[in-house]
């Protein structure tokens, strides 16, 4: 049980360090990796919604057990921008630090399916 709490933890914090800078880089974002953002809705949105995922990290984190159902989805989170961004690094269409930022994703996503089967009940005990 207390790795799938760090594993949560963990996910959160660095989560939380790297989306909250967000809501204060929309110009600089849009300088060091063109083009200028031309949808701030998209651009805030996709920063909340992240955001919010970091806050269920932490929640999950405080009693894994209990939580354990909503395990795959989080992994699923993880996993929908992992892989985005390694098809879209592929294309040639992000840059190599969106690329880590995108392959971390999918360390977490399995590293969430581990804490999934870690929580599972144990049969006869």
């Amino acid at each position: 049980m207390n790795f799938a709490k760090w594993v949560f933890i963990v996910a959160a914090i660095l989560g939380i360090l790297v989306l909250v800078p967000n809501y204060f880089l929309e110009e600089r974002i849009g300088r060091d990796f063109p083009p200028p953002i031309t949808h701030p809705e998209n651009f805030y949105g996709f920063t909340g919604v992240a955001l919010a995922w970091q806050i269920l990290f932490l929640v999950i984190a405080r009693d894994p057990r209990r939580f354990r159902p909503v395990m795959p989805v989080a992994s699923l989170e993880k996993l929908s921008f992992g892989i985005a961004v390694v098809v879209l690094y592929v294309r040639g269409r992000v840059a190599t630090p969106v690329l880590v930022a995108g392959v971390a994703d999918l360390v977490f996503a399995f590293l969430f399916f581990l804490a999934w089967r870690a929580t599972r009940e144990k049969q006869g005990t």
